[in-house]
């Protein structure tokens, strides 16, 4: 009798003539099917409550961005959608200082308008000086804001019996169809504008009536990348030697196969890193062996081993994690959730007033109770809690000085926002991209988004930082435009 029939072959009728042997092999059958069966029940139970705790997970309790945050709808027609929000009106809040336009920086031409006729007698004949005069500034998209000039260069002899050429215009190579000024916009439409080349084909037509190949907008595009090569390499050396930097990672997929795209930041530069791997190895190319500051990241293991002076943990990512076991845990461990939670949003609270007043005598007393207070509830509450919750507990105790380091150098912000903020452009890219073609694309795609972000934090246009390093490019400068911020503290 097979195994897989025991189960629904017994009967009374049937086991009653059996030999005490074959009973026996029935049984133990029994068992060994019941075992299986057992197995599979639990493995499923651990799925099950896995795929409940994902279904429940948004933007506050998880590592995912807001943008996958959706309202939830009722079924019900006429129910609103159901969204918690923060109860304040839409627009500036009390405090903000507005910004009201006041007219454009310049003026390029002035055009009168004076009455042509006068609806009452219909005279034309109106007095020279004005009763009064209304000015209004416009900004206006002119008819061919695209110009296709033919340049004819003369060679002139000279007196003294030589042939001189006249120079070409500072933007204009003879050998590219494209001026500089133009081919750096398309490099800022395709990196920053997320533009694809058949879309800024279509952008060509439409704005200069013109018509480019594909193979020039890809050699366009490339040309930019090679020439910002070497001041992205000198700002990857000077950045290495900053006291603070921001960092983190998001998957990039090149051929179909997934890569991963580093970045590195602070509050004047960002640098993005292609990379084939997570592992600590890219952090080495982009830092170094190891770094002589405080480097601030979530609580990936890769961050946890690597030679750094200091570390600032993310304190955003650990709320995210109390917020799902408030949700989501009973008992204990729902109590234990609750408690550091708020002591992780009064830390929040007391760090955005010591950056608006930079009362350090308030912050260090505050912090000194603080940590006391900290203590206290890890105390509390050691022992009293299991699995995800006794998984936190034993982060805060192993990784005190990461978690907490902002107590004691509130210069440091208690979270890695700032990188997640500047990786923000990248993910936007590869989701309307869907990534590259080779990884010597990727690798170009990580320079020109390290170029636009940066230029973006010193309050610089990137076009005219692209304009600069093609002329030096082309020029054979030795020294290209800098992207090391003129002024660092």
């Amino acid at each position: 009798m097979s195994s897989s029939n025991v189960q629904h072959s017994l009967s009374k009728a049937l086991l009653s003539p059996l030999m005490p042997e074959v009973l026996i092999e029935i049984i133990l059958q029994q068992q060994s099917v019941l075992a299986e069966q057992q197995t599979a029940i639990e493995t499923l139970k651990v799925e099950v409550a896995r795929l409940k705790e994902q279904l429940g997970t948004d933007s506050k309790t998880s590592s995912k961005p807001p943008s996958t945050d959706l309202l939830k709808k009722s079924e019900e027609k006429g129910e609103p959608a159901s969204s918690k929000g923060t109860g304040r009106k839409p627009g500036g809040q009390p405090g903000h200082v507005g910004k009201t336009r006041k007219g454009f920086s310049r003026i390029d031409r002035v055009e009168v308008l004076r009455p042509q006729t006068c609806p009452s007698c219909g005279s034309a004949a109106f007095e020279s000086v004005p009763v009064y005069q209304r000015n209004h500034q416009v900004a206006r998209l002119v008819a061919r804001p695209i110009e296709i000039v033919r340049y004819e260069q003369h060679h002139c002899r000279c007196p003294c019996g030589g042939v001189v050429s006249a120079g070409w215009p500072s933007d204009v190579l003879p050998t590219q169809d494209l001026s500089l000024g133009l081919q750096s916009l398309l490099g800022w439409l395709g990196n920053y504008g997320h533009l694809s080349y058949g879309k800024q084909q279509e952008f060509l037509q439409e704005l200069g009536d013109i018509e480019i190949g594909l193979g020039t907008l890809h050699a366009t595009n490339e040309r930019v990348a090679n020439a910002i090569i070497q001041p992205v390499d000198r700002l990857w050396q000077w950045a290495r030697g900053q006291k603070h930097v921001q960092v983190d990672e998001t998957p990039w997929v090149v051929k179909g196969v997934k890569e991963w795209l580093w970045v590195a930041g602070a509050e004047m530069f960002c640098l993005f890193h292609a990379a084939d791997t997570r592992s600590r190895d890219e952090l080495k190319a982009m830092l170094g062996e190891s770094f002589d500051g405080v480097l601030s990241s979530d609580d990936f293991s890769v961050y946890n081993g690597y030679d750094v002076t200091a570390q600032q943990k993310c304190l955003a990512h650990l709320r995210r994690h109390f917020k799902r076991l408030e949700q989501k845990a009973l008992g204990r461990n729902q109590k234990m959730a609750k408690v550091f939670l708020k002591l992780i949003d009064e830390a929040f609270r007391y760090h955005r007033q010591w950056r608006e007043q930079r009362d350090h005598t308030v912050y260090n007393d505050w912090a000194g109770r603080f940590k006391k207070r900290l203590a206290a509830a890890l105390k509390r509450w050691s022992g009293k809690v299991e699995d995800t919750a006794l998984t936190l507990l034993s982060s805060l105790k192993a990784k005190a000085e990461q978690w907490w380091y902002f107590l004691d150098h509130p210069e440091i912000p208690p979270d890695n926002n700032l990188a997640e903020r500047l990786i923000r452009l990248a993910v936007t890219k590869r989701k309307i991209s869907g990534g590259s073609r080779s990884m010597m694309r990727f690798a170009q795609t990580a320079d020109l988004l390290s170029v636009i972000q940066t230029c973006r934090r010193q309050g610089r246009s990137a076009m005219a930082f692209f304009k600069q390093a093609l002329m030096a490019q082309h020029d054979k400068l030795p020294d290209a435009p800098s992207l090391i911020p003129l002024a660092t503290t």
